[in-house]
């Protein structure tokens, strides 16, 4: 499901990009142009079909943020 809504959000106007690291505890960035497109995403419906499957099959808790990334930089390879 994780793969498929990546394709699906690549799909959608103001997509920059994702991240995914899992272990115990797991945690995706998707990254947007504006606010509007994050809106757009979290309407999207089969964005929100695969909400509700993961609420009632994988999830007992999950948050979200939104936050505005200033400034990136990264060290090594």
């Amino acid at each position: 499901m994780a793969n498929y809504i990546q394709l699906l959000a690549e799909q959608q106007e103001g997509y920059l990009g994702f991240e995914s690291a899992r272990n115990e505890l797991g945690i995706s960035v998707s990254y947007w142009k504006s606010l509007e497109d994050i809106k757009n995403w979290k309407q999207q419906s089969e964005h929100q079909l695969a909400q509700k499957f993961g609420k009632a099959t994988w999830y007992r808790f999950y948050k979200v943020r939104i936050c505005k990334v200033e400034r990136e930089y990264e060290y090594g390879s």
